[in-house]
């Protein structure tokens, strides 16, 4: 046999395999799928690249009643779910989970099998922007306890760290936003041109309702000192840094509930 018969045989024994081997995952999702569901739920079984997908979100959203409706579930660990009772209407359908990136919108209605198709994502960075905005809030910078309960330090003398701690995490900024969101990890165009990012948390903190009551904790009881530490937060993920933790995918009991 000449070399080139040789390398035509090659070629081909490489598509057949290939072909074999997309087929044996087809194959095996369509096992996989045999989830029984009502006239009143749709189901399936979500498959990526390497099989199905475990611990990653289903979202069927409608709206065509008379307010849109949205129901989340997971799937198991052979990448099965069912999203049950579903008013009658046309549903929109995707995929969602950590270290992937939404998969398409995929048309489905009550009392069908979807089986759906997962999408990895790219990249660190286009994983990351699905992580819980707990953990990009994590990456900003809290004093050391050596700065506070000094008479000439940026922090207030009488303010301990515990104080500080509170603020930024429990009674504070978290009482009321979800920080760590897109939206207050970046600063939206709306807000204005500004020359640095202390300047847009200057300007950020005295918006809506609360801006008064924000100034008085920021620039009053803790004198200015906390825009220093959000303008190095914000101005590191500008710069494209991640953070340092990523979210585990819903495990054991986590995985039975749906949210409507």
């Amino acid at each position: 046999m000449t070399s080139k018969g040789s390398l035509y045989l090659a070629g081909a024994a490489t598509v057949i395999a290939l072909v074999l081997a997309g087929t044996a995952i087809e194959l095996g999702a369509q096992q996989v799928a045999a989830v029984a569901i009502d006239n009143d739920d749709i189901g399936g079984v979500v498959t990526g690249a390497n099989g199905p997908e475990a611990g990653v979100w289903v979202v069927a959203e409608t709206t065509d009643l008379p307010t849109r409706y949205a129901k989340m579930v997971v799937t198991d660990d052979q990448g099965r779910y069912v999203v049950p009772d579903l008013p009658k209407a046309k549903y929109k359908l995707w995929v969602r989970g950590y270290g992937l990136v939404d998969s398409p919108k995929v048309d489905g209605e009550p009392g069908q099998q979807l089986n759906l198709r997962a999408v990895a994502a790219p990249n660190e960075a286009a994983a990351a922007q699905y992580y819980p905005a707990i953990y990009w809030y994590a990456m900003l910078t809290i004093p050391p306890a050596s700065e506070f309960g000094k008479k000439d330090g940026e922090v207030p003398e009488k303010i301990k760290q515990t104080d500080w701690l509170n603020l930024m995490k429990n009674n504070g900024c978290i009482g009321c936003h979800q920080m760590g969101q897109l939206s207050t990890r970046t600063f939206p165009k709306g807000l204005g041109e500004f020359s640095t990012h202390a300047e847009a948390w200057t300007r950020r903190t005295q918006a809506g309702q609360s801006g008064g009551q924000m100034v008085n904790i920021l620039a009053g009881q803790l004198a200015g000192a906390p825009i220093k530490y959000f303008a190095d937060w914000t101005e590191r993920v500008e710069k494209g840094e991640l953070p340092k933790s990523k979210p585990a995918r819903p495990q054991g009991l986590e995985r039975n509930v749906v949210v409507t």
